[in-house]
């Protein structure tokens, strides 16, 4: 199994940027696609953006093309999402999900179906 640790998280004012970190513990980390969800108060939990084993596919939340960016490094274990113009409504709990199966994590309502994640970190975006 894969332990996951979230780091990065904090209060930033609008248009700013912050970089998550999701560290991995256990078994081979390239084994498994990696992916950044959130929940924001009162709102299911959602996908944000997904990335396979090697770094080669990526899928993005609609909302987040173009100021998110995911991203990997194998022999760190570590998994990273890059946050840049961010919005007020992009505060919300980001947890790191981890699963061998891309096609599953990549999927509709993933988040159902993931079994791995960490403990979440808080980004708040002020107006």
């Amino acid at each position: 199994q894969v332990q996951l640790v979230e780091s990065g998280g904090g209060l930033v004012q609008a248009g700013g940027s912050l970089r998550l970190s999701c560290a991995a513990s256990g078994r081979t980390f390239s084994n498994y696609g990696m992916g950044w969800f959130r929940q924001a108060p009162g709102k299911e939990r959602e996908s944000v953006a997904v990335i396979n084993w090697s770094g080669g596919s990526t899928y993005y939340l609609d909302s987040v093309k173009g100021r998110f960016t995911i991203s990997r490094d194998n022999a760190k274990n570590t998994v990273y999402l890059q946050m840049n113009s961010l919005k007020p409504e992009d505060t919300a709990v980001y947890y790191c999900a981890a699963d061998p199966d891309f096609t599953l994590l990549s999927g509709p309502r993933a988040e159902r179906y993931l079994e791995i994640w960490g403990q979440g970190t808080l980004v708040t975006v002020s107006a």
